[in-house]
């Protein structure tokens, strides 16, 4: 007889882990023993809320978030209709094929000097720059959620005659939405980190203009409390929309299964 395994409390094992993260943060702090190399979390912490205080913080993270949501929605949208056209049509994936291959290859950089360059040190180049970086990578995972599309599901839904809106909300969305969560996973991640860089380079505003200031003042501390503070709201989408949404997708899929 076999003991069935311990099951905790929802959430308590991401809380563990980040309080490993955190133990580990303030151990290699104390081995440091040199703020400016390392701050410990406390000395951050009273960084970042100086910084809210004044609302530096909260006007500069907005603004970084603001790039983000527009860069995301604009190489979501991009890609995951060129990622439906190219995983539903062989002969226009095999002609359009090497052009994504080229821009998955492209460095980020270069795409952002080159869009500064052409369109100037302006807030559409900075969108532009970073939704190119990551359109083609958002095309080849809906692609490849297209590919693996149950044949027979497809089938199923034209013998019922159903309309082409309900055959993409009940049939293909549902099987699709795992590769559209790991764009937006991907996504987020890459984005927010190619929009520092951008900010970095050409804006004057956002945590990647922050970061360029107080690298230039050799202030190790405020480096880290406007990257983690931007941090903790990636963490709060990941923990507050994104896996719901997932839970919620395997529910279909297992449904979808026993049926």
């Amino acid at each position: 007889m076999t003991s069935s395994p311990i099951r905790l409390p929802k959430g308590v094992e991401p809380a563990v882990s980040l309080a490993g993260l955190l133990l580990l943060w303030i151990v290699a702090a104390h081995l440091t023993d040199d703020p400016s190399v390392l701050p410990g979390p406390l000395t951050v912490l009273k960084i970042a809320a100086q910084e809210f205080a004044s609302g530096q913080l909260q006007y500069h993270v907005l603004a970084t978030l603001g790039r983000v949501a527009a860069a995301f929605a604009l190489a979501m949208g991009l890609g995951g209709a060129l990622g439906l056209a190219l995983g539903s049509w062989p002969a226009l994936d095999r002609w359009i094929s090497p052009w994504v291959t080229v821009f998955l290859n492209l460095p980020a950089l270069v795409v952002i000097v080159l869009c500064y360059l052409w369109l100037g040190l302006n807030e559409p180049a900075a969108i532009l720059a970073v939704a190119v970086n990551k359109t083609a990578m958002v095309a080849v995972t809906i692609r490849e959620g297209v590919r693996s599309l149950d044949p027979q599901l497809g089938a199923m839904a034209r013998l019922h005659r159903m309309s082409p809106l309900a055959r993409f909300a009940h049939v293909i969305w549902p099987q699709l939405w795992p590769y559209v969560a790991a764009s937006t996973r991907n996504g987020l991640a890459m984005i927010w980190k190619i929009v520092l860089v951008v900010e970095f380079l050409g804006r004057s505003n956002g945590v990647g203009f922050q970061i360029h200031l107080f690298f230039q003042l050799f202030e190790t501390g405020h480096v880290l409390a406007y990257a983690l503070s931007f941090v903790a709201v990636m963490l709060a989408l990941e923990y507050g929309l994104l896996q719901p949404l997932d839970r919620r997708s395997r529910r279909w899929q297992a449904a979808a299964t026993a049926s």
